[in-house]
């Protein structure tokens, strides 16, 4: 591969929000170098998103199991990768870089982690724990382009929905008018605002607002969506089935605005140009925030002062507090309207 057309291989296994979050890297890439080939290794659950993503090329799929290993390192042997960004330094990426052969190599870390099989590369960053916490991931991801003389021209994160999505989310929404787009579902049941809440929303934005409320989750959120029409008093609309990705970017694209937990939706919906209204619990907000202007971060007051569940609340575990249950059904309400007003102007 010649220099002049360099083959780059950025390493980002998961999770959903963190591969959307790349976008900015890749853009940036392809600025650079407007002719390089641009792959991205990922878990299998991810290759879809990548598919949106107009600057990558070719979506690579980590092994899951021992006996894939020796093709896949002889596939990514063959391609000649002139660049190597490792986004994760686990020892499995590590070994990847390493036996890729490409001359540049770089291990991106931050705070006190040690980078893993330091031997592997031929650069590392280190992002300082002080700045590390109070940037957005994208801005650390970003910090892997110095080293390889890439500057950083845009921050833009864009996905693209396809047009035959775009077409079938079309006719399911029909002539619904102004769309409220609602995913409840979090990957941590902890950091989910109570269904009763989520239906009293939906009953108000329909009912007060003029929005056509589209109830929607991944295969895992049956349970919270029944739970939610069950309190609702008004008709949600809800597809028969749980949608795709490409599925979920197409009808985000065609909302007003998306109401969710800190998530892997809620980036996505950014990344396709839709106002999110985003229920952070004590998670750090200025790190997970979604991307581009126009957005609405409600979190409660921290540090907590007062707990919904004193004894089964974990101080300082993000991941086992019920934080989010403080935040009011009123600033919800306030800012779904405030968002559906600026997204009618």
């Amino acid at each position: 591969m010649s220099p002049a057309r360099p083959h780059i291989l950025v390493i980002r296994r998961r999770y959903l929000g963190d591969i959307v979050l790349l976008g900015s890297v890749l853009r940036n890439l392809r600025l650079h170098w407007p002719d390089a080939r641009l792959s991205v290794l990922v878990e299998s659950a991810y290759v879809d998103v990548l598919a949106l993503n107009p600057d990558v090329d070719t979506a690579h799929v980590l092994p899951r199991r021992l006996l894939e290993w020796p093709g896949f390192l002889r596939r990514v042997r063959r391609a000649q990768f002139t660049h190597v960004l490792d986004l994760d330094n686990t020892e499995k990426t590590a070994a990847v870089a390493r036996l890729s052969g490409a001359p540049f190599r770089l291990a991106l870390h931050h705070g006190g982690s040690r980078v893993k099989l330091r031997g592997a590369y031929t650069h590392c960053f280190n992002d300082p724990a002080g700045e590390h916490e109070t940037r957005s991931i994208s801005e650390y991801y970003l910090r892997a382009l110095a080293p390889a003389g890439v500057p950083v021209m845009t921050r833009e994160i864009r996905l693209v929905p396809k047009e035959a999505d775009l077409a079938a989310m079309r006719r399911l929404v029909g002539a619904a008018g102004r769309v409220l787009l609602v995913h409840p579902g979090s990957r941590s049941a902890w950091r989910m605002w109570p269904a009763e809440r989520f239906a009293a929303l939906c009953d108000h934005a329909q009912d007060a607002l003029g929005a056509q409320v589209v109830l929607v989750g991944g295969p895992g959120d049956a349970t919270v969506l029944a739970d939610i029409r069950r309190h609702a008093r008004t008709h949600l609309l809800t597809p028969p089935d749980a949608l795709s990705l490409p599925q979920f970017a197409a009808i985000a694209h065609l909302s007003a605005a998306l109401l969710c937990h800190d998530s892997g939706p809620m980036h996505v919906a950014a990344a396709v140009g839709t106002p999110v209204i985003a229920l952070y619990g004590s998670q750090n907000a200025a790190l997970f925030c979604p991307a581009g202007p126009g957005h609405t971060l409600l979190q409660p007051p921290l540090p907590c002062v007062n707990c919904v569940a004193p004894g089964r609340c974990v101080p300082g575990d993000s991941y086992r507090n019920l934080c989010v249950r403080n935040i009011t059904l009123d600033r919800v309400v306030a800012a779904v309207r405030d968002t559906l007003a600026r997204s009618h102007a």
